[in-house]
């Protein structure tokens, strides 16, 4: 984690799908294999947004099994880039919270 810097964290929390992979995860009371997010780009789309977030630090991914795990790092980012997670996730809810209340989402 020492290696990881703000610019890659942020480059890595600057596109949607992956902020979106990192609510879910967020959110979760487990860790999650990658079949059970919900996303609507392709597998191998869902593959290397999956990579960029673990090279930026972000998430934690390992195996059970033939099945790949993955785990939000949150601990050690709060440790890192103090409150950095907690503002984007927080801006996350923000943003969906205003969207679903727009007439153009009805």
């Amino acid at each position: 984690m020492s290696e990881v810097t703000l610019q890659s964290v942020l480059d890595a929390l600057a596109d949607p799908v992956r902020r979106a992979l990192v609510a879910q995860l967020a959110q979760s009371a487990e860790d999650l294999s990658c079949g059970r997010f919900e996303s609507s780009v392709s597998l191998s789309t869902l593959t290397h947004h999956f990579s960029v977030l673990r090279e930026a630090g972000v998430i934690r991914q390992y195996y059970v099994g033939a099945t790949k795990m993955n785990a939000l790092r949150s601990a050690e980012m709060e440790g890192r880039f103090p409150g950095l997670l907690t503002s984007v996730l927080a801006a996350c809810v923000e943003e969906r919270t205003a969207e679903e209340a727009s007439p153009a989402a009805s």
